[in-house]
């Protein structure tokens, strides 16, 4: 089993990248195998509205002229998909929504492609919003037919400056038992 982790924070190492890594070193230690994908440097546009993906049912975007395919080809490879995002005036990053809404709609024209997948949404926040980010990430994973394991508080952490979220107990606590519940789902799924 394997768990691809998109992290969508200009910052490859930044806060968002720390709480992800709480929730897969929980993956990991129940032997699922993880990868943390950064965006930062990515270029991933928005959707132009084509429906070419409608025709072509190939399971890709026919945009081909940035980093969106290498996503969804991620997205198929794996068991589990995590997405990740810093709060950016109460939403994800311009990344984060570009890759939701291309790769959104190219899994719903090819036979919901990513359903029954578990997904969970991992946000940094330095204040407010990210129960919007939150919302907005798993939105994408519920119309897309996804299983969503909860945790013990909404998926996020605060912090603002690189590595403040390391004094978050609460965030800490919720990403481990995120991963947790992640891999327990996991193997309940694939009994």
């Amino acid at each position: 089993m394997k768990v691809i982790a998109f992290n969508g924070s200009p910052r490859k190492d930044g806060n968002t990248a720390i709480l992800i890594d709480l929730v897969l070193g929980e993956l990991d230690k129940e032997g699922i195998e993880t990868e943390q994908f950064s965006l930062a440097g990515k270029r991933i546009r928005g959707c132009i509205a084509c429906y070419k993906c409608a025709e072509n049912k190939d399971r890709r975007c026919a945009v081909t002229n940035d980093d969106l395919n290498e996503c969804l080809e991620k997205m198929l490879e794996a068991d589990g998909i995590i997405i990740g995002s810093p709060t950016y005036f109460t939403d994800v990053t311009a990344e984060i929504k570009g890759m939701i809404d291309r790769a959104g709609l190219v899994a719903k024209v090819n036979d919901d492609m990513l359903k029954r997948k578990p997904g969970a949404a991992v946000v940094a926040v330095r204040r407010a919003g990210s129960i919007h980010v939150f919302d907005t990430i798993n939105h994408f994973f519920l119309i897309n037919q996804m299983i969503v394991p909860g945790s013990i508080y909404w998926n996020m952490g605060i912090g603002r400056d690189k590595g403040e979220v390391e004094k978050d107990e609460e965030g800490i606590m919720t990403m481990k038992v995120l991963g947790q519940n992640m891999a327990w789902l996991m193997k309940q799924i694939q009994e």
